[in-house]
């Protein structure tokens, strides 16, 4: 029997008449990379959001690590091992990389951010935040404003946010979005030498990178899960090619 870090079972959510997710079902293996493909509007950032508590599903199960977590609020689920980064860039663009790392880290120690000055120098803060920069080859980089910084370098930013916070899985909503090839590259060895450390919940447009890194992959289509296998059997499969990926 598969050893699931995350089961999802019969999860929707609908916005009026618009079912955004409808009976989702979804198993992710401790230490997997599973991606969710499907085309703008299929539900792949509202599944997102549910599993990480910015959105409460209307019905359904979301069971993390052997937590019942559905409806939980995201801090909570946070503080059970599960992080997100997001679409869009979501960092201090004024504060370095290494402040905007120790602000995640201070963040999930439920700190107040009042205290920020003191919380410049306080080690239990900084030293995470150097060891997550070096994980993700900013160690070069901590001084900078993240402003400064290239948009790869951006991603790499909030992906050394997530980690710093000492999660066992982690959601990655669109880690390539925006960047030429060879930033991508660099994003996909970057994510392949987390493969066993960190379990890994993937959404990705970059069908490249998505089938150089998932163990699995599920495609949505209108809310639904359609299938869910290995790249080959996706590639293959005629009821996905003909909703998504196409004949050729």
């Amino acid at each position: 029997m598969a050893d699931l870090h995350l089961e999802v079972r019969n999860l929707s959510k609908s916005f009026g008449q618009v079912h955004a997710t409808r009976n989702v079902n979804l198993g992710v293996e401790r230490g997997e990379v599973h991606a969710i493909i499907g085309p703008n509007g299929a539900g792949k950032t509202t599944l997102i959001a549910q599993l990480s508590g910015t959105l409460r599903p209307d019905s359904g199960e979301i069971v993390f690590n052997g937590h019942d977590i559905a409806g939980l609020p995201a801090h909570k689920i946070s503080m059970l091992g599960l992080a997100r980064s997001f679409q869009v860039t979501s960092i201090f663009l004024d504060f370095t990389a290494e402040d905007n790392v120790a602000l995640a880290v201070q963040a999930h120690a439920d700190h107040s951010f009042k205290f920020w000055k003191p919380a410049q120098t306080d080690p239990t803060l900084r030293d995470p935040a150097r060891r997550a920069l070096e994980t993700v080859g900013l160690a070069g980089r901590a001084d900078t404003l993240a402003a400064d910084l290239s948009h790869g370098e951006q991603r790499q930013l909030e992906i050394a946010m997530a980690i710093a916070t000492g999660p066992s899985m982690l959601l990655l909503d669109e880690p390539m979005a925006g960047m030429g090839a060879e930033e991508s590259a660099r994003m996909v060895e970057l994510l392949r030498s987390f493969a066993g450390d960190h379990t890994i919940l993937l959404i990705e447009h970059d069908m490249d990178a998505v089938f150089a890194l998932a163990d699995r992959i599920t495609v949505l289509v209108y809310g639904e899960a359609i299938a869910t296998g290995a790249p080959d059997e996706i590639r293959g499969n005629d009821e996905v090619r003909a909703a998504y990926l196409g004949e050729d």
